[in-house]
């Protein structure tokens, strides 16, 4: 670490003043709190935030001169305005003398920080943990910011496999280096082992994804620490200024992070929750590949940031306590991640209201499974044409093969990257349950199918809703629901064998967890 001492000095006495400064900020009732970070120091006045970036230069950022302080700011400000335009509001410029400190100032500056809009601390999903509705919305919305943010152009030096691989090895290189017998390196080696594995496994993967535009400008630091309810809207922030390598990355390695935090939280089933609905609109299901590697990354991130903190002087035995904890815990996710179960296929069978999105959504959440929904993939296959409605093309015969074979082929290469799939479709006719029977016995996965069932009043009464609400992937309403029941072939001998039926209007009913599981380890 190299610290411009000179400018340090001066940054210090700048600070100490504006702390006891409050008509610095323009209103002199108000009271200056001042947190310090490793990197920052951050000015709360009134409803304003000011952060002024220490001089530093840490190889990985460079604070050092007032100039690249300037420019930093003025990235954080452009980045994170993309997530967050309400948060941040500009960057200032302090004038005056540093007995006379003046915000706002255009010529004669001694520094510049980044101007914020305040928020409550506690407001962080970091303490409040979010709930269903709110992983829903996140998910749409790192969708649409990974969708509209622009894909590195060719030759730029980032998110190659290089670029990729280089920093989770050298995570491991680094805690090596810290030689504390503590850190249980044995575990250590299991986990460099498999990173080394998959790094050339995953080598033409990597590849695949830069040349296809997958390397985009992301946020690079996508943690419930980060994101903030803001004005009762769920609300990114703090993303990656200082160093354009964390944040030209693959969107899957930015979306990991989130889900690696939720899972660390011991929240699986919104990690779950947060992944499929993120999948669903993005379509990026050929990327899963690259995502244990990923979390793999993230975890280690952690885990090496908690291990520096145990190594520093000068703590408490508590506090070094809960930092080796916390190292171990991040050890622990990741081992998790690379000794997952093995895969397993989900089949849903039933007519159109018969429950299947709401018994499939359940099931993915409580397996980790991925879940694929017919309804979504017949449209994007078959998308609307303007001014033409509903479609008659996306339900023929013709189309219904198409789907179904789309959906085993997406299965397959899920079950063979290690995934457990669960496939939310009707499956009423026997060719299409067929698919996924052979797919299962060529990939050697277990297989149950979800047998889901309603009262006719309440299938009519579903359908009814969905209609007027528009908002659901199934166009299905009562006119098909009856040509269904007509043409529905009924479930084999074989097939009832590995079938578990689901009465939809009691759900989710006492044991069904362990029924399948049961079933799936047969």
């Amino acid at each position: 670490m190299t610290l411009n001492h000179e400018e340090a000095d001066i940054q210090d006495r700048l600070i100490a003043r504006l702390v006891h400064c409050p008509i610095c900020f323009g209103d002199p009732q108000c009271e200056v709190e001042h947190i310090e970070t490793h990197i920052s120091h951050l000015l709360l006045a009134g409803d304003q935030v000011y952060k002024i970036k220490k001089p530093l230069d840490l190889g990985f950022l460079d604070f050092s001169t007032l100039e690249k302080r300037r420019q930093c700011c003025e990235e954080e400000l452009r980045l994170n305005s993309r997530l967050a335009p309400d948060l941040y509001l500009g960057v200032v410029g302090i004038g005056g003398t540093l007995d006379s400190p003046r915000i706002g100032a255009d010529e004669g500056i001694i520094e510049y920080a980044v101007e914020m809009r305040r928020f409550r601390q506690q407001d962080l999903l970091s303490h409040t943990l979010p709930d269903r509705e709110q992983i829903e919305y996140l998910a749409r919305l790192l969708a649409d910011f990974h969708h509209s943010i622009p894909s590195i152009s060719h030759g730029m030096p980032y998110g190659t496999p290089e670029h990729i691989i280089q920093p989770i090895l050298e995570n491991f290189r680094l805690i090596r280096g810290l030689k504390q017998p503590l850190f249980e390196i044995e575990r250590l080696n299991v986990l460099q082992t498999w990173a080394e594995q998959q790094s050339m496994v995953l080598q033409p993967i990597m590849e695949e994804r830069y040349y296809a535009g997958h390397i985009r400008e992301c946020h690079g630091d996508l943690h419930l620490g980060n994101i903030t309810l803001f004005e009762n809207k769920i609300t990114p922030f703090d993303g990656i200024e200082f160093n354009p390598d964390l944040r030209w990355i693959d969107t899957l390695s930015d979306i990991a992070f989130l889900l690696m935090d939720l899972q660390h939280r011991g929240m699986n089933s919104a990690a779950s929750q947060l992944l499929n609905s993120y999948l669903e609109r993005t379509n990026d299901y050929a990327g899963l590949p690259m995502l244990r590697f990923y979390l793999l990354y993230r975890a280690t991130v952690r885990a090496k940031v908690s291990a520096i903190r145990a190594t520093q002087s000068g703590l408490q035995h508590e506090e070094w306590e809960q930092q080796l904890e916390e190292y171990r815990s991040f050890l622990s996710l990741a081992e998790s991640v690379i000794r997952h179960p093995p895969a397993s296929l989900i089949l849903t069978h039933g007519v159109s209201g018969s429950g299947k999105s709401t018994v499939s959504g359940w099931l993915a959440e409580q397996l980790m499974a991925i879940r694929i929904r017919s309804d979504v993939e017949r449209r994007r296959l078959f998308p609307e044409r303007k001014g033409s409605g509903v479609e008659i093309e996306r339900y023929s015969e013709r189309a219904s093969r198409i789907t179904y074979n789309h959906l085993a082929g997406m299965a397959k290469q899920l079950l063979r990257s290690g995934f457990s799939v669960i496939i939310d479709a009707t499956s009423l006719a026997q060719w299409q349950r067929e698919l996924f029977l052979q797919l299962s016995e060529n990939q050697q996965a277990p297989m149950v199918i979800i047998d889901c069932q309603a009262e006719e009043s309440l299938l009519k009464k579903r359908i009814r809703k969905r209609c007027d609400g528009g908002q659901d992937a199934s166009e299905a309403d009562l006119a098909v629901l009856k040509l269904q029941q007509e043409k529905r072939q009924p479930l084999t001998a074989s097939e009832l064998e590995r079938t578990i039926v689901v009465d939809s209007e009691h759900f989710p009913p006492s044991g069904l967890l362990a029924t399948v599981l049961q079933r799936l380890m047969r």
